[in-house]
């Protein structure tokens, strides 16, 4: 039995931050289930920052999104047909073929969920590949350690609002980066970061980050490059760990995004930067799960999710990203 769907495709490469024109919404016609596979409705998916740079035609750690042709990114959904004895029909599964409403997918390209008690969605954020960067970040590649001082940005969107509360949990003193009034309120009365700094009303993020972090900071988890690093670098302690998960603000730039002018200051305090991808730390899923599972149940970490609400509006869900228009995790609910 075929199925009828609709799913979004990339119609082309777009110059500076994204418009609707680069996307279509397109009806398609999935092929029969065949032995080993299994058919998803979708009902949640994800649109992240990193997903812009697929949407350029250049090497990279992860293919560039294909011109007319369905886009892809995380997603959650239900089992409607199995040809795979692992699934049932019923099943809840996480899988990576977002941005369309049905997919025919083999039963080794999923992940069932646990019927834990856990909103699914969250496996698209705080327990998925969000929650696992933050994770890492702190504990593999920054070692953090009670006492130390972490400079965070965008600290109220997935990644940077999941790195917050796994700081403080480890005993940090945490400093945020935050674009409004409202996300500050929410880092600072709900999340209970330590200070926070609005680069939307400061002329001068170094002086803003001293006066936040007057002993300096030990970590900074870079999710915006730009003028945020070149901060993070003025005010670094000797030896401080830089984690680089995420430059933003140079994802649209025309040209190319420039790199701080201070960068010497790297050599001067012995300052460690290292990239992040997560998707090389996929062997840590079993000890970040646990950890991350029995945080959220006992209510330790905070969720906070936008929500969009139908295929058509990923789009617009997606442009967001890079206007601030969201606080914790971006989703589309289908």
């Amino acid at each position: 039995m075929t199925t009828r769907t609709r799913e979004i495709h990339l119609k082309s490469r777009p110059a500076g931050v994204p418009t609707r024109e680069a996307f279509a919404i397109v009806e398609a016609v999935l092929p029969s289930v065949a032995a080993g596979e299994i058919l998803v409705r979708n009902t949640w998916m994800s649109v992240d920052p990193y997903m812009r740079g697929r949407m350029v035609d250049r090497k990279s750690y992860i293919a560039p999104f294909r011109l007319d042709a369905v886009l892809e990114g995380a997603a959650v959904g239900i089992v409607e047909e199995s040809a795979d004895p692992a699934f049932a029909i019923g099943d809840q599964v996480v899988h990576f073929a977002g941005w369309r409403e049905h997919a025919v997918l083999s039963g080794g390209a999923v992940t069932k969920i646990a019927a834990d008690g856990i909103a699914p969605q969250t496996y698209l954020g705080a327990l998925g590949f969000p929650g696992l960067t933050a994770y890492v970040g702190l504990v593999r590649i920054a070692r953090a350690k009670a006492g130390e001082t972490i400079f965070v940005s965008a600290a109220s969107g997935a990644v940077g609002s999941t790195v917050a509360q796994i700081a403080k949990l480890l005993g940090l003193r945490v400093v945020a980066s935050v674009g409004s009034r409202d996300k500050a309120e929410w880092l600072l009365n709900e999340v209970g970061v330590d200070a926070v700094v609005n680069y939307r009303e400061t002329s001068d993020l170094a002086a803003a980050l001293a006066e936040a972090a007057p002993e300096g900071i030990d970590i900074y988890f870079d999710n915006v490059g730009g003028d945020h690093l070149e901060a993070a670098l003025a005010q670094a302690n000797d030896h401080a760990r830089f984690v680089l998960c995420g430059m933003i603000a140079g994802y649209n730039a025309e040209g190319g995004a420039k790199g701080p002018a201070n960068i010497f200051l790297a050599i001067e305090k012995r300052v460690s930067l290292q990239g992040l991808i997560a998707s090389d730390h996929v062997a840590v899923f079993p000890e970040f799960t646990a950890a991350m599972g029995d945080w959220i149940r006992q209510g330790k970490v905070k969720l906070r999710e936008t929500i969009h609400d139908g295929l058509e509006s990923a789009p617009d869900a997606f442009i967001g990203l890079f206007k601030g228009a969201n606080t914790g995790k971006m989703l589309v609910r289908l």
